[in-house]
């Protein structure tokens, strides 16, 4: 089979914001990924709720997805593709990272994924880099906003224009989900299940297009 792994934070993981759990398969993006590519290919989930792309949170372990790229690729290959997507967690305050820093760190990782020789024959996987969907303004209102910090919906909003500049200087795949995809309406900053199914038919289309 053609493996894809996809590499990212709880909206990949599939955290349910109404009931604080996961959603189930039949909801969550990379299972409706398997699904639309058919039975050629194998989605592996690798979400990770509060997963940052090269930052280490101090208030919780393993978080930083720069130090698990390496491993993680390697008990999954061969793979022919990874898909990156991270920098929700990268807005939060705490973490004092402008939006050029954060799409500098997503890159970072990208080119890190690329370097992996966890592709066919030993070779190296393709990299994908979606930009998640920006965070609401009405974040900070809600229960996530003391935790996130002030701001994060600004850095959210001007991510996906710096990270295309820096991606297209190193050759890697990118793709936007802003103005397609957007965040629920209970913390703004997590995919509800019509979300999930956008997401998944644009990532669809993209992977076609590549693979």
């Amino acid at each position: 089979m053609r493996r894809i792994v996809c590499f990212g934070d709880s909206n990949t993981w599939g955290y349910n914001a109404v009931t604080m759990e996961r959603f189930s398969e039949d909801i969550r993006w990379p299972c409706l990924l398997g699904k639309l590519l058919g039975d050629e290919f194998q989605v592996i989930e690798e979400g990770l709720c509060g997963r940052t792309s090269v930052a280490d949170d101090p208030l919780f372990e393993g978080l930083s997805g720069y130090e698990y790229i390496y491993p993680c690729l390697m008990s999954h290959a061969p793979s022919e593709l990874v898909i990156i997507m991270l920098g929700t967690n990268d807005a939060k305050e705490r973490f004092n990272l402008t939006s050029y820093n954060i799409a500098q760190g997503i890159t970072r990782l990208a080119l890190k994924a690329r370097s992996v020789p966890a592709g066919k024959d030993g070779g190296f996987p393709k990299v994908l880099v979606v930009a998640p969907p920006p965070i609401g303004s009405e974040y900070f209102n809600t229960e996530v906003g003391k935790s996130m910090g002030a701001n994060c919906d600004i850095k959210s909003s001007e991510l996906s224009h710096h990270l295309e500049e820096l991606l297209q200087l190193e050759k890697i795949e990118f793709l936007d989900t802003k103005g397609i995809v957007s965040m629920n309406k209970i913390d703004y900053m997590h995919l509800d299940e019509k979300g999930h199914k956008a997401l998944a038919n644009i990532v669809c289309k993209k992977v076609v297009a590549l693979l």
